[in-house]
């Protein structure tokens, strides 16, 4: 990914549930994946709106499956996390994890 050029909180929510889905992520599986993690009510436009600018940036990849009759003669789309992406998600939890020690949990109170 370009440098400058950073995931939002979503698009990190949505990179891992994919990843975490593996064979088995596509659209409406990521989106419960997320809704039941985080306890987020999120809309599968949200959902397939991320996914689609997650693959623009080549951090994820889509291929459809062959229709089937369950789904009405419609193929499935499914989404696999590239090696570009795999960089993004461990880059980020390093950052993360810098930003965070030395600092005790739960917080509370104000600024130190």
């Amino acid at each position: 990914m370009p440098k400058g050029e950073t995931l939002g909180e979503f698009e990190h929510l949505t990179l891992l549930a994919v990843f975490r889905l593996g064979d088995d992520a596509y659209g409406m599986r990521v989106r419960r994946e997320i809704a039941e993690r985080t306890k987020r009510d999120v809309t599968i436009g949200a959902v397939y709106t991320t996914l689609d600018r997650l693959a623009a940036k080549g951090l994820l990849k889509s291929a459809l499956s062959d229709p089937t009759p369950e789904r009405g003669g419609r193929a499935k789309r499914s989404f696999r996390v590239t090696g570009l992406g795999i960089a993004s998600l461990n880059r980020a939890r390093k950052e993360l994890g810098s930003m965070l020690e030395g600092i005790a949990f739960p917080l509370s109170g104000g600024a130190r």
